[in-house]
């Protein structure tokens, strides 16, 4: 996804440097450029790319890192802040833009919920997304709004269809709600959304894990606006079917993933009300039990 932001905010006339710990892709950007393929398009666009931040402030940085190294990310984006700089995280999942805030600080920080892109790397220097839905951002805290507007004008005028956001938690249980639905049940299926949609057992799976978040977050004062869980993931999966949520492409590499704060988030949220949360837990102790193989 980190690929998929820096190329088309690119093609916009954004001056953009990409760091990423990845040689490989580091070095093929810089020979080739970085080629964005799918649902917008196709090009490849000049940036500059480097596994080091350089110690030079920029407006806006983006974390784009998965749960499981986004503090090792924003820790490496420090040199790039300046007192006016405005971060923006983008992760799935509960829990990591607190993590994020401690570091960079709370007061500077936005908070992105990305949908329906269904993005994945084809070699160094070439990512491809299936769709390109919805990017909604918001405040973590006491960032002005007059400065997030900013940052939504900016991805607004790069393509994507961006939206101010005034109540983070609900676009991240809502996020969330969809996450669940997918991630584990097609990791554990082997399968695409829409071939998990598509099969009666683990469409049945999907759908409870998605109603039993949507019970917990109602449970922890979200105002969740989603009257049938099941047509709700329905109707976000339609649009992505032949995508693979990023934990299972991880499986597939062999690397564990962020079940954790995925479904593994519905049960520990769902404890801090007093409710259990079987399904979830059940999916995410599969998961783990699978990972317990991986040697990264």
């Amino acid at each position: 996804m980190g690929s998929v932001y820096a190329g088309l905010l690119a093609a916009a006339g954004n001056a953009v440097q990409a760091i990423d710990p990845w040689t490989d892709h580091v070095q093929a950007i810089n020979a080739t450029g970085l080629r964005v393929e799918g649902k917008s398009g196709d090009r490849t666009v000049r940036i500059r790319a480097a596994t080091v931040a350089p110690a030079t402030p920029v407006e806006l940085v983006i974390v784009a890192a998965k749960a499981l190294t986004v503090a090792e990310s924003a820790r490496a984006a420090l040199p790039l802040l300046g007192p006016q700089t405005v971060v923006l995280t983008i992760q799935n999942g509960l829990g990591s833009a607190d993590v994020v805030a401690e570091i960079v600080g709370a007061d500077r920080l936005a908070v992105g919920i990305a949908g329906g892109f269904g993005a994945r790397l084809i070699a160094p220097a070439h990512v491809f997304h299936n769709g390109m839905e919805l990017v909604r951002i918001g405040a973590y805290a006491a960032l002005e709004r007059a400065r997030v507007q900013r940052v939504v004008d900016v991805w607004q005028a790069a393509g994507f269809h961006a939206e101010l956001e005034p109540n983070v938690p609900k676009l991240q249980w809502e996020k969330l709600v969809c996450n669940v639905a997918y991630s584990g049940p097609c990791a554990l299926a082997g399968a695409t959304i829409g071939e998990v949609m598509a099969n009666p057992d683990a469409a049945r799976i999907s759908g409870l894990a998605a109603a039993e978040a949507v019970t917990v977050g109602r449970a922890r004062g979200i105002a969740l606006d989603i009257d049938d869980p099941v047509a709700y993931v329905r109707a976000f999966g339609a649009k992505i079917p032949h995508a693979k949520p990023s934990l299972l492409i991880d499986h597939e590499l062999g690397r564990r993933s962020e079940i954790d704060v995925i479904n593994g988030a519905i049960p520990r949220e769902a404890a801090k009300a007093g409710l259990d949360a079987p399904i979830n837990a059940t999916i995410t102790a599969f998961v783990k039990a699978r990972e317990r193989s991986f040697r990264s």
